[in-house]
């Protein structure tokens, strides 16, 4: 079996669970293989559901849970979206595809080694722009944003990230301990994110 047969029998398997949902997102999926993220050694592992190691500490996230964060942050055609944690560049170019050309894509982060990869990786992407920064503090030149998604877990949404954040606008983020995480939608209300959990997760910490 090739990649693209075996590729195409795990996005079928994230619509059988339940993960994916959105033709949009689908169709992102399709668009963007994962395998084309990764180097030579590691692109047989990419149509697995498991998380691939990248360096530097950090992780390429399984498939099924980039679905169900794509899926909480609701993204539409035309918006301004921040994402903290590049790693691979990825998730960046899904968001890329499901924003289109009138939206905007700031993805940060703070690995070097990683984001001079990920510029390579998102070459043909001129909506999105990568940022070598400390994702907690967000990126003020961009801002508002419609939507924020962490790819790496905190305590608490940094307050950089909330005055960052449209009213209106949604945050999915991994929240609580180094080594157990609550995967969490905040809808910003005013000044206040209201916050909904939607299970366990495990992602690296906040560098």
């Amino acid at each position: 079996m090739d990649l693209k047969e075996a590729y195409s029998i795990l996005i079928s398997d994230l619509v059988k669970t339940g993960y994916l949902k959105s033709d949009s997102i689908k169709s992102a999926l399709f668009k963007v293989p994962r395998w084309e993220f990764l180097p030579d050694e590691l692109k047989q592992f990419s149509t697995m559901d498991e998380p691939i190691p990248i360096g530097y500490g950090q992780t390429m996230s399984a498939p099924h849970m980039v679905a169900l964060m794509l899926e909480l942050l609701d993204i539409r055609e035309g918006q301004n979206i921040l994402e903290i944690g590049t790693g691979s560049g990825w998730n960046a170019a899904l968001m890329a595809e499901l924003v289109g050309p009138k939206g905007s894509v700031t993805t940060i982060e703070y690995v070097k080694e990683l984001h001079d990869s990920a510029i390579t990786h998102l070459d043909e992407y001129f909506n999105v722009e990568c940022i070598k920064g400390d994702g907690k503090k967000g990126y003020e030149q961009n801002a508002p944003y419609d939507r924020i998604i962490v790819t790496c877990a905190a305590k608490e949404i940094p307050e950089s990230l909330n005055s960052q954040l449209k009213d209106g606008g949604i945050i999915v983020i991994p929240l609580g301990s180094q080594l157990m995480q609550e995967l969490v939608k905040g809808t910003k209300s005013g000044k206040w994110i209201e916050q909904e959990n939607h299970g366990a997760c495990r992602f690296v910490p906040f560098v």
